[in-house]
């Protein structure tokens, strides 16, 4: 019997090792899930009262429901919420999006990471379908922001308005590779190589869409706190 329940011990955990898959080193160094948070006070945004907290009898998520009244210096994504005291340079991000926009080619939801500072960052644009300006991973380096994937998908399927989405991005500083997987964990569908931006923050928004942000898991080897805030503009 103890054998038993040892087996099925082992079944239990075994979901949340692959999940996780970390080099040596890693540990957790951030979690949110939405459901214990009265607000949203723990992220800074290019425009707070576009963000909300999406409560519903199932769970929790933070939400972008409408478009942020925010100008960019250069041409780059509106809409962003970046993780209040948490700056990381190598990292392994998974999160659950869920795009709540019209479909069409350049519906998309962000993930910002190695942010600097308004005009200094990377992020990761999930999109219907693939362009210079879709669905690919930029570089915002004091002018608009530019492609540096070498390799991407052709587009996803977000689907409905209500469908989350499993992403994973790796960003490892040594040797400059990024990738991000897209609810196949096994498979990148889009990988870069770039050595502009070492420490920075991480965040998540859109281009031009709503959506929404949940289960939120960092991983890395630390983070500092010597940073100049997002909004401190």
């Amino acid at each position: 019997m103890l054998r038993y329940y040892f087996f099925f011990l082992l079944i239990s955990l075994l979901p949340f090792a692959q999940a996780q898959n970390l080099p040596e080193g890693y540990k957790l160094l951030y979690a949110e899930d939405f459901e214990n948070v009265s607000n949203t006070n723990a992220f800074s945004m290019s425009d707070a009262n576009a963000w909300r907290l999406h409560e519903t009898s199932k769970n929790n998520s933070l939400e972008l429901f409408q478009q942020s009244k925010y100008k960019t210096r250069v041409r780059s994504p509106f809409n962003i919420a970046l993780i209040d005291d948490l700056i990381v340079g190598d990292f392994i991000l998974e999160v659950e999006l869920i795009q709540t926009g019209k479909e069409y080619g350049h519906r998309d939801m962000c993930v910002f990471f190695g942010v600097k500072d308004p005009s200094n960052f990377y992020y990761v644009h999930f999109a219907s379908k693939t362009d210079d300006h879709a669905h690919n991973i930029f570089i915002v380096n004091d002018e608009p922001r530019t492609k540096i994937s070498h390799r991407t998908s052709s587009g996803i399927k977000w689907g409905t308005t209500e469908q989350p989405h499993k992403i994973r991005i790796e960003r490892t500083l040594e040797d400059g590779m990024i990738k991000v997987y897209f609810d196949d964990m096994n498979a990148p569908i889009m990988e870069a190589e770039d050595h502009h931006f070492d420490y920075g923050k991480i965040g998540f928004g859109s281009f031009d869409d709503t959506g929404r942000v949940d289960n939120i898991k960092v991983w890395g080897k630390g983070s500092k706190s010597d940073f100049k805030s997002f909004v401190d503009r």
